[in-house]
């Protein structure tokens, strides 16, 4: 996309938004009060607001290279923390998507330069789920399962933070880990039974009582 048809782009957003609100602007500088977290990857072909349908200011989003929340990254963190802290948001959401480079990339036995430090947060899952992922035989399905494992780890990840922990406790605010399929546009709930999963490492990683 050339940078001319941007601006161009924007000023005939702009004009849709006022021809049907009038105050649409005046509106935004209120503030924003969204009602949940957004992880997701930083993949062009993924527009959050999009594929969900969201309007400006229902969403507070995140981005980066395979929807990822460890714990060294203080972009990530500061994000959750502002998020549940001062936005009150009542849903997380971390979302992959098939076909994901930086997922792909991660199964390769290559070097990647400055990404070698990111990708091992996602090689770290593969060694995790090693056993299960190996068992499957056809390349494809075993990339699309490292795709929805990762969700799962990095939303593991964020119930760790004393933040969300705190949120839960106090009033309710819940993790989810979605997978958009690219394929065919749809966006599937992994339903991820986190109770079972921390059941016998929660204690490990609780921080409020």
């Amino acid at each position: 996309m050339e940078l001319e048809k941007i601006f161009e782009n924007n000023k005939l957003w702009i004009q849709q938004k006022l021809a049907l609100d009038k105050e649409y602007f005046n509106k935004l500088i209120e503030g924003q009060t969204p009602e949940v977290l957004y992880i997701g990857c930083s993949d062009s072909r993924v527009s959050a607001e999009e594929l969900m349908g969201a309007a400006p200011g229902q969403i507070f989003v995140h981005r980066n290279i395979a929807n990822m929340v460890p714990n060294s990254d203080l972009c990530v963190m500061s994000v959750i923390n502002y998020a549940v802290m001062h936005l009150k948001v009542k849903h997380i959401v971390v979302c992959g998507h098939y076909y994901c480079g930086g997922i792909k990339a991660a199964l390769e036995s290559a070097d990647y330069g400055i990404l070698n430090p990111w990708l091992r947060n996602i090689r770290d899952v593969y060694r995790l789920h090693r056993k299960e992922l190996e068992d499957i035989s056809n390349e494809e399905e075993k990339y699309k399962r490292l795709v929805e494992l990762n969700v799962q780890e990095q939303c593991i990840n964020i119930i760790k933070t004393p933040e969300v922990q705190r949120a839960f406790k106090t009033r309710g605010t819940k993790v989810y880990g979605w997978v958009f399929d690219i394929k065919t546009g749809h966006l599937k709930d992994l339903n991820i039974d986190f109770d079972k999963i921390l059941e016998k490492i929660m204690e490990i990683y609780r921080i409020i009582d």
